[in-house]
């Protein structure tokens, strides 16, 4: 019997990645319209991009990850315990990936052009370690999902990433994060 593929859960953690796809792609042109001394975007635009790579993927969709899919993973399966050890470490190192973006752009903005070469090698840097992280989910831990986890584990997982809201406050953040996210795709130049 093959099982449903348009599990809620997993639509929403494909979505979530492609939009933060879409904003790692916006920093890479914002450092690239620097390198060509094309007319960039303030400073500012690359800041909101920051903001929501913090407030979204580190706060919420990656908690989610670890405390819901990858336990259920773990309590159904022993083949996948290394990919999620590497999986949750890359969480981690996601965090101090953006303080680096933060700080590079903090000197970029107080030296001026002189520190956008080294702007530009961070976001490369972060834009490489995202698209790995996230195919790493979406070909290995993903289908392995489906595979595994029982109707109950996608019950709950179903309900668990359908609610979008700050896991630390139980604020919504779904408006705000949407509007941050039209702002910042209409703000960054297209390629």
């Amino acid at each position: 019997m093959q099982q449903p593929i348009a599990r809620r859960a997993v639509q929403t953690i494909v979505r979530e990645h492609r939009q933060l796809s879409v904003v790692v792609n916006g920093m890479s042109r914002f450092v690239q319209s620097l390198a060509e001394g094309a007319h960039a975007p303030p400073p500012i635009v690359m800041r909101a991009m920051l903001y929501y790579i913090r407030d979204y993927p580190e706060r919420v969709h990656h908690p989610r990850e670890d405390k819901y899919l990858f336990a259920r993973l773990r309590s159904r399966t022993d083949e996948l315990h290394d990919v999620i050890d590497q999986l949750e470490a890359q969480h981690v190192e996601g965090e101090a990936r953006v303080r680096d973006l933060e700080r590079a752009l903090t000197r970029y903005e107080l030296i001026g052009q002189s520190a956008a070469p080294a702007l530009q090698t961070t976001v490369d840097e972060y834009a490489a370690f995202y698209s790995r992280h996230r195919l790493l989910e979406e070909d290995v831990i993903l289908p392995a999902a489906l595979r595994c986890l029982t109707a109950a584990d996608w019950m709950e997982l179903d309900e668990v990433f359908g609610d979008t809201c700050d896991p630390f406050s139980g604020s919504e953040l779904q408006g705000e994060l949407d509007r941050l996210y039209k702002l910042i795709v209409s703000a960054v130049p297209a390629s």
